[in-house]
């Protein structure tokens, strides 16, 4: 069985989402970050940067949040295509490596906002997904950077109201309650 490893309030909660959207069972090891239980030998021997999230599927070990996803995008999902899988795979690298840096950068972040933003807007005006009208793993990785910077730094999202209806829709999935949903 997978071992999802991860501490509470963690990034590990969006491998869970995705987790449970697949409906891959797994074991959840939650360490205790503020006893330092993920810089310990028995888990640096899984991650040696010694960060959650990290995963044990079988003999493969893999950490990294995106580099995770995209694992269980081909492993576990339903992407049929190579062209389906670099789609998924641009937008978990796109939530991680642009919008979630340019979220944070509160500099520049107004501007960046409406750059960024409004062509997800309008591309959920024709589809009610990121890759149409089936949830992926790439609405795993938008749905949850959006949700902490929109939970986190209270951006209002209501100049995309297409946008914001779709991060609706997304939080009422089961199994983002579940995991996501699921943090007090």
């Amino acid at each position: 069985m997978l071992k999802l490893y991860g501490g509470k309030f963690s990034r590990a909660a969006i491998v869970q989402w995705c987790l449970e959207e697949l409906q891959v069972p797994y074991e959840f090891v939650l360490l205790d970050l503020e006893a330092g239980e993920h810089l310990e030998s028995d888990y640096t021997a899984i991650n040696p940067i010694g960060k959650v999230p990290a995963i044990v599927d079988g003999d493969f070990r893999l950490w990294e949040s995106g580099a995770i996803l995209l694992y269980l995008a081909e492993k576990y999902g339903k992407a049929d295509t190579t062209e389906q899988r670099a789609e998924i795979a641009q937008w978990v690298l796109f939530a991680n490596a642009t919008l979630g840096p340019e979220l944070l950068n509160e500099v520049t972040r107004d501007r960046e906002m409406t750059r960024l933003l409004k062509p997800i807007d309008q591309i959920l005006e024709r589809q009610p997904y990121l890759l149409g009208e089936q949830f992926s793993t790439a609405d795993v990785a938008i749905g949850s950077t959006l949700g902490f910077f929109q939970i986190r730094f209270q951006l209002d999202f209501s100049a995309y109201p297409t946008l914001t209806a779709y991060l609706k829709r997304l939080i009422e999935r089961p199994a983002f309650q579940k995991t996501m949903g699921n943090r007090g």
